[in-house]
């Protein structure tokens, strides 16, 4: 078996930015001013043209230690060498100040001895348009400016700037600090802002998982999905992308690299399922009013996807100059899926907006504008509900009248019959009846009798892991032998025997897929516990924990033959998946002397 690769990195953020943060201390990516904006440092697309910010041994061989600070986004890496052990602890500022939130375009690294006389060197060589820029480098009295992009970087520092600029290694005899900022430049004391910002950020941090409401089962690893789910989110707008990088292969050399920094209206529903369940009411209200946003602005169809303003125009474009991860190209930026036909986009909206009058933390009867609100999505998916589309995956070159796409129409009808009954609009109620009725006739044309099991599409022999969906959303009452038979059929065709999940095996635009979708796998666990088969949901979900890296962040993809992390990283919907999952084994367990004994 070859060995399993992962990928080697932490992030870390404030829902401004991200940054990856290497074992080896380097900056490995980080965009700005942006999620979606250039890299700054992006050697993970490219070592050479990607720029660096490494603090590293000045020579030999060394080990490295990887851990967040317990309950934080605050990333630790000890590096062991010859000369001895330093710790550099990574963070991107965030805490209340001034009743708001701070939260600046600002990366700061600490680094502190910890045992011998260890010898640093450290490179800060920043870049942008993607690499085809290398910024130039002018010293200051205590930091360096790089000059030649859109905004002034600065590096401020306590360490001599003569070892900055001229990369001459010194040996790392007390703390010392670096600031990195983009526009705004550090006019503050170094050593104690520094400090003062560290512990607000860590208590920031502690207490947003403290207000988190998380089951007594596998807390740990909940945990820390919630905090990698928090800092994709950004906070300027309440989108949530699906990924901080693009083009980071599905698979090794399949050609299958995506531009993941934007938000899909098509995981709306899961993302505010899994906030809701972790009791978030702040992330879930900004997430929800960008999707409102984005409808009440929206006059023709809704596309898949956004950019986190909301922006419509993704063009997408190759950066032929970029070698790629692990040399894997194309380098995409943008994503065509944008003007794809995806049809489930509209019942994922009328679900967004059902918490505004099903929660009561929400006022709905302040609200004027409910039944145009309604009705407008109400057309949206009468017009679309006989249509084929590119359905979930976004096939590229054929459309099908897809089972999901359906099942969503159905599902946010029903939202939309909920909306009705309670603000006593019996027109809108019988249109939801009407469109519920049709869209159940569709789902329906989907079922194979021979193999009691429905099929991805209308007239398609193809099995799909998306249709484990009808389960969850109680399409097919969980306890009925159909949702048994569904679930069995779908388990022989897609599921690994360490209960991994392909989408698909069939034939798509690019082939037939080679790696394991994860989020579909945690779909999975859901479906066995929605059945009732409960310990094959948790061992099932033990399994696939072991395919997180060493901080436990999950990829988008994984390869069933050596377990190898591919696609998207850390992938925000895998995460939801597991949140989800969890959420679900724990409604389904009701003894506290077995959920004690969960880690």
């Amino acid at each position: 078996m070859k060995m399993r690769k992962t990928y080697e990195s932490g992030i870390i953020g404030n829902c401004a930015f991200l940054a990856y943060v290497n074992k080896d201390t380097n900056i490995s990516w980080l965009c700005w001013p942006r999620f979606d904006s250039s890299f700054v440092f992006g050697s993970l697309l490219d070592e050479e043209k990607g720029g660096t910010f490494s603090i590293k041994p000045h020579e030999g061989d060394f080990e490295s230690e990887q851990y967040y600070i317990e309950n934080t986004n605050v990333l630790r890496t000890e590096i062991t060498s010859e000369d001895g052990v330093y710790r550099v602890t990574d963070f991107c500022p965030r805490f209340k100040q001034y009743d708001r939130y701070f939260k600046p375009l600002m990366l700061i690294r600490k680094i502190e001895p910890i045992k011998g006389n260890p010898k640093i060197k450290i490179t800060c060589e920043p870049k942008y348009d993607y690499g085809r820029l290398t910024l130039k480098a002018h010293r200051g009295s205590n930091h360096l400016e790089f000059h030649g992009g859109p905004e002034l970087i600065r590096l401020t520092t306590d360490i001599p700037a003569t070892n900055l600029l001229e990369q001459r290694s010194f040996v790392l005899t007390e703390t010392r600090y670096l600031f990195l900022t983009y526009g705004v430049p550090l006019e503050a004391p170094i050593v104690s802002t520094a400090e003062r910002f560290l512990r607000e950020t860590i208590n920031y941090w502690r207490l947003w998982i403290k207000h988190s409401t998380i089951a007594p089962i596998y807390q740990k690893v909940v945990i820390r999905s919630s905090l990698a789910l928090k800092i994709h989110q950004f906070e300027d707008t309440g989108a949530i992308i699906a990924a901080g990088t693009t083009s980071l292969p599905e698979f090794d050399g399949g050609g299958r690299n995506w531009d993941y920094r934007y938000c899909w209206l098509r995981d709306s529903f899961y993302i505010l399922t899994a906030l809701n369940h972790i009791g978030h009411f702040e992330e879930m209200e900004r997430y929800a009013s960008y999707i409102a946003n984005i409808s009440y602005e929206e006059k023709g169809r809704f596309q898949p996807l956004y950019s986190i303003s909301g922006a419509k125009d993704l063009t997408e474009s190759t950066l032929d100059h970029l070698s790629g991860f692990l040399n894997n190209q194309p380098v995409r930026i943008g994503n065509q899926a944008y003007e794809h036909v995806q049809n489930d986009v509209y019942g994922q909206a009328m679900l967004s907006v059902l918490p505004l009058y099903t929660d009561y933390r929400f006022v709905f009867k302040e609200r004027t504008d409910s039944s145009q609100w309604v009705s407008f999505l109400l057309d949206k998916i009468e017009t679309t509900i006989d249509e084929q589309d590119a359905g979930l995956w976004e096939f590229r070159n054929f459309a099908n009248k897809h089972c999901y796409s359906n099942l969503f129409q159905w599902a946010g009808s029903h939202a939309a019959l909920k909306i009705a009954l309670l603000i006593g609009d019996k027109k809108v109620e019988n249109r939801a009846r009407n469109l519920i009725k049709r869209a159940s006739k569709h789902i329906e044309a989907c079922y194979d009798p021979e193999r009691n099991v429905y099929t991805h599409a209308v007239d398609s022999p193809h099995l799909d892991a998306s249709t484990l969906q009808l389960i969850m959303m109680n399409y097919l009452d969980p306890n009925s032998q159909r949702a048994r038979d569904h679930l069995k059929a779908l388990e022989r065709e897609l599921k690994t025997p360490e209960g991994l999940f392909y989408r698909y095996i069939h034939e798509d635009d690019f082939g037939k897929p080679k790696t394991t979708f994860l989020i579909c796998a945690f779909w999975y666990v859901e479906a066995l516990a929605s059945v009732g088969r409960i310990e094959e949901a948790q061992e099932t979900f033990e399994r696939l924990l072991g395919y997180g890296n060493h901080l436990m962040l999950f990829s988008e993809d994984i390869d069933e033959n050596d377990g190898s992390q591919w696609g998207n990283f850390p992938q925000a919907y895998s995460h939801v998946g597991l949140m989800n999952a969890v959420y679900r084994i724990s409604q389904k367990l009701d003894k506290p002397s077995f959920l004690s004994n969960q880690t």
